[in-house]
């Protein structure tokens, strides 16, 4: 038995009795720990008053040990499960959070190094020209993934305010969204207006280029969240228990180990939503011995043999 601590327990006993409320926790330790391209499994045995569980953390699931007999079984299967389902915040790369922007972002850097070297008016107006750029970039990269209606007309490639304008009245509809679309725009035409001005403005100032750039970061910043929340189809709460609390988790396929997947969850009672690839990156050599193994496990190797038919996982409560 592992060294525990009452919060770990807690934790534990918490996930367990909210997902099988009807029964009653006897006894309870942690038998196991293992560490896995940088995260920590702890393995759990549960006792009930009816029957005994599997718990294994990070992501946190339950099995059945009727089904999984044995300790090593029950944690390789939840491992090659967490391959395919998404990681966590931390394991993913950092310029995932905004792809696809990630080239939007670069620009702006470059009209941040613009602002520090500007010392005249020339120097002012290139951080005007640079922030329309980047504001036309973001939105040519935005607007490849509307696909209007049929028989309906679109704006020119160029067109900023045209395309700021579909763009969130799609991303905003309805009578409730009004005041956070009219917010969106607003702040879209005046960085583009202010922009424009100060790329030919004969007496721009310092002062002039700082407030252009902080107001296209600020709007680049604002619509590329919401936009690629709604790309990767993040709804706004739980749909199971309207909580805020999702989180966004990474996990690769079998079949195609190079391609990222993410999918929301819900931090509170467990909601998964739809899984949509948003990466491609060769695995690393650990990655793809795990991904190697875990194929082997289906393939029916024999290195590892259940005692039972395991047709489908059992769940709290099945008969």
């Amino acid at each position: 038995m592992l060294t525990e601590n009452e919060e770990e327990r807690e934790t534990v006993s918490s996930y367990f009795l909210g997902q099988a409320p009807d029964l009653e926790i006897t006894f309870m330790q942690k038998l196991y720990s293992e560490h896995v391209l940088n995260h920590v499994h702890d393995v759990w045995d549960v006792h009930t008053n009816k029957d005994r569980w599997w718990v294994i953390t990070n992501p946190t699931n339950l099995y059945s040990q009727e089904q999984f007999p044995n300790l090593d079984y029950a944690l390789t299967f939840h491992i090659g499960l967490c391959l395919r389902i998404p990681r966590t915040l931390k394991q993913r790369r950092q310029d995932r959070r905004v792809l696809p922007f990630g080239a939007v972002f670069k620009e702006l850097e470059a009209a941040t190094l613009a602002l520090s070297q500007a010392t005249n008016v020339s120097g002012y107006q290139s951080v005007g020209m640079r922030s329309r750029e980047t504001l036309l970039s973001f939105i040519a990269i935005a607007q490849d993934w509307f696909e209007p209606e049929d028989g309906a007309e679109t704006p020119k490639r160029a067109d900023f305010k045209g395309w700021s304008e579909l763009i969130f009245d799609t991303l905003l509809p309805g009578r409730d969204q009004k005041d956070r679309r009219r917010l969106f725009k607003t702040l879209s035409k005046e960085a583009w207006d202010f922009a424009a001005w100060l790329t030919h403005a004969k007496s721009a100032t310092w002062r002039d280029a700082e407030a252009c750039l902080s107001t296209t970061e600020h709007v680049i910043g604002l619509a590329s969240s919401l936009l690629i929340l709604w790309m990767r189809e993040v709804p706004e709460a739980c749909p199971d228990c309207a909580s805020p609390n999702l989180e966004p988790e990474e996990g690769r396929n079998l079949e195609t180990p190079e391609v990222v997947w993410e999918r929301p969850t819900c931090a509170d009672c467990g909601w998964t939503g739809k899984a949509v690839p948003i990466d491609e990156e060769e695995p690393s050599e650990q990655l793809r011995e795990i991904i190697q193994s875990y194929s082997a496990i289906e393939q029916g190797d024999e290195c590892i043999i259940p005692t039972v038919p395991l047709r489908s996982l059992t769940r709290p409560g099945d008969n």
